[in-house]
């Protein structure tokens, strides 16, 4: 009975382990974190799907279950039902994560699950990349650098699919070459992407892989041809730590684009309104003021040719002239006699004739 048990024991494991594809050795640095990718059969589409620790899977313990998320937030894990990959997160990463499985749990039965073992350092890891997490465009070329610290043989592998070495091949109709660029440097370039190529990626020396996901998508900008991959966000950075966050990252981008790169027809018409409104008030302004400068002319002229005669009346006292003295009367006739004219002006002048009177 118990060698039946054992039997059987051993039927669920190994059934297990080729129910589950994924990555075995994967080397990272203390301190970041790390997206690891399990392939599963397409029957365990609709299962529950987790992250177990611990070195035997007897023992080992649920980290993080696709229906119990772990509150910490310190491991994560997405399901993407429609190419049957769940993916596991491990943030914050000590010597003590080492050992894990990822498992499909199965009712009434035991679960099936694979083991992959993470070789944190401190220093710098034996083999990594540049980006856990990269972008392409449909029709362009992506290039991805593989950089490695031991000598062994390199290749270029899609999960569960065929891989490529030191010469050319070709993974799902996508040519790709792949050569040591640089010591210590394996360079691999993917032409004439494809929608289909979107996907989980390794890169490998020996028995030790790093895993890598490439989104390909639209190109809505104006990039050159060949697009060499520098700078995106990574899962080891705590940006992005799991296919859903990079996805919706995407997307955001994406519309940002879009509602930045609107047709600059649509300014036309506002401008045009804005300067015709402009102009009336300038000519009506402008109508105003010459108004108001005739006016200001007018007022000026007329008080230039009004002529103001000014006179002051001044009352004088007559005396009586007083007894036994002389007086003399005179009488003053106008008389107007014409001189000759001085500087084209007539002058008057008045004459008059005393007389004596006793």
């Amino acid at each position: 009975m118990a060698a039946h048990l054992i039997v059987l024991f051993l039927f669920s494991v190994l059934k297990g382990v080729h129910s589950i594809t994924i990555v075995s050795k994967v080397s990272v640095k203390a301190g970041k974190s790390i997206s690891i990718p399990c392939l599963y059969h397409y029957q365990y589409t609709d299962h529950v799907k987790y992250l177990c620790k611990g070195y035997f899977w007897t023992s080992c313990r649920h980290a993080v279950k696709t229906n119990e998320p772990d509150p910490s937030g310190k491991y994560l894990i997405s399901d993407d039902k429609k190419q049957q990959i769940f993916t596991v997160t491990v943030n914050h990463l000590t010597n003590q994560n080492t050992h894990y499985w990822c498992v499909v749990e199965i009712n009434n039965g035991p679960d099936h699950g694979q083991y992959f073992q993470l070789l944190v350092t401190n220093g710098t890891p034996s083999l990594y990349v540049d980006h856990q997490m990269i972008t392409g465009y449909i029709g362009e070329n992506i290039t991805i650098r593989c950089h490695h610290s031991n000598s062994g043989e390199m290749k270029w592998c899609r999960l569960d699919r065929n891989c490529v070495t030191g010469s050319p091949g070709s993974i799902d109709g996508t040519t790709v070459t792949a050569h040591m660029s640089e010591p210590n440097v394996f360079t691999v370039t993917m032409s004439g992407l494809k929608s289909e190529n979107s996907g989980w990626y390794w890169c490998a020396e020996g028995d030790i892989q790093i895993p890598v996901y490439l989104t390909v998508t639209e190109n809505t900008t104006t990039t050159p041809t060949t697009i060499s991959i520098t700078s995106h966000a990574v899962a080891g950075n705590g940006k992005f730590t799991t296919m859903e966050q990079w996805n919706n990252f995407t997307i955001v981008e994406n519309k940002q684009h879009r509602a930045s790169s609107f047709p600059p027809k649509i300014l036309i018409i506002p401008l045009s309104v804005l300067i015709v409104i402009v102009i009336v008030v300038l000519f009506i302004w402008f109508i105003l003021r010459h108004i108001e400068q005739s006016k200001a002319e007018s007022s000026a002229t007329a008080m230039v040719g009004e002529e103001v005669t000014y006179s002051e009346v001044r009352t004088k006292k007559k005396c009586s002239p007083k007894a036994g003295d002389k007086v003399t009367y005179s009488e003053v006739r106008p008389k107007k006699k014409r001189l000759p004219k001085a500087e084209g002006k007539e002058t008057e002048v008045t004459y008059s004739v005393l007389a004596n009177l006793y």
